[in-house]
């Protein structure tokens, strides 16, 4: 009985975590280049059936009996969580500061107080020095900032300010419509996404090999898009669906446990009054 109501309350403890994970995907469902995140429900009899095979002792002996609680096996767990990082939609804005990435594994990189981060959010301004940051305040860096160490700078006389495909910045000679060069977005592209991490505002963190200074600006992207800004990809719709999916099953869970618990007390009742 004891092992079922166990059983009942992991599956719970499980479908809180979704709830977590789902809430949080809704209230982001507005935010720009937000990436849904997912988390994948195992139970245990599943990942010892996958490690068995590397397991010191043989299967179906008392040895490898206290691997495998097969009253619990079961039990439903959060065994992985993962971002989905499809492409969101590419809406026009009425900014030319505002900039979005037509391909997946693409990143701007940002220079903020806890160091550099990587973010998909291209909603970009000047600040009063004429600096090009995110709407956090946070420096837009250039292909060449981990050799020149400088920021993306904009003069007061330039009126006009274009990006081309490949995140090359073009901006007009004073008191004339020429366009002249000026700095190149870094576009990174790490080599494996699993090693970013989500760190709030948008941004990742990368903790791959060498770190962020060891990724190569992607001059060649062209993928960059000037005047627009990446939606989320979260479909409010499947979310909501998956919001009252997971309601329904921590309800059910509630009704295996209090019905275990139950059934405990009655056991335990009708026990004692045999003793007495």
């Amino acid at each position: 009985m004891q092992s079922g109501y166990y059983s009942s309350a992991a599956g719970m403890v499980t479908q809180f975590n979704r709830l977590d994970t789902i809430a949080n995907n809704l209230a982001n469902v507005n935010t720009v280049g937000f990436k849904e995140d997912n988390l994948i429900v195992g139970d245990f009899m599943r990942l010892y059936k996958e490690a068995r095979d590397e397991l010191p002792n043989a299967n179906h002996t008392k040895e490898a009996a206290q691997f495998l609680n097969r009253a619990m096996n079961k039990a439903p767990q959060v065994v992985d969580a993962y971002t989905d990082f499809s492409l969101g939609v590419m809406q026009k804005s009425n900014n030319s500061l505002d900039m979005a990435l037509s391909k997946e594994g693409l990143f701007f990189l940002v220079k903020t107080p806890e160091g550099i981060r990587l973010t998909r959010d291209g909603t970009f301004t000047k600040d009063d020095e004429g600096k090009l940051v995110t709407k956090q305040g946070y420096e837009v860096l250039p292909s060449d900032y981990f050799i020149s160490k400088q920021p993306i700078i904009f003069n007061q006389g330039d009126s006009a300010i274009e990006i081309d495909k490949n995140g090359q910045i073009l901006t007009n000679i004073p008191n004339s419509m020429t366009l002249n060069q000026l700095n190149r977005l870094f576009i990174a592209q790490p080599d494996n996404i699993d090693f970013l991490k989500k760190e709030g505002d948008g941004l990742y963190r990368y903790d791959g090999a060498g770190g962020v200074e060891g990724l190569v600006s992607f001059d060649g992207s062209e993928a960059v898009l000037q005047g627009f800004i990446e939606k989320s990809n979260v479909n409010a719709v499947k979310m909501m669906t998956q919001l009252i999916e997971t309601n329904r099953l921590v309800g059910m869970y509630q009704k295996a446990m209090d019905t275990q618990m139950n059934d405990m007390n009655r056991d335990a009742i009708e026990k004692l009054a045999k003793k007495s």
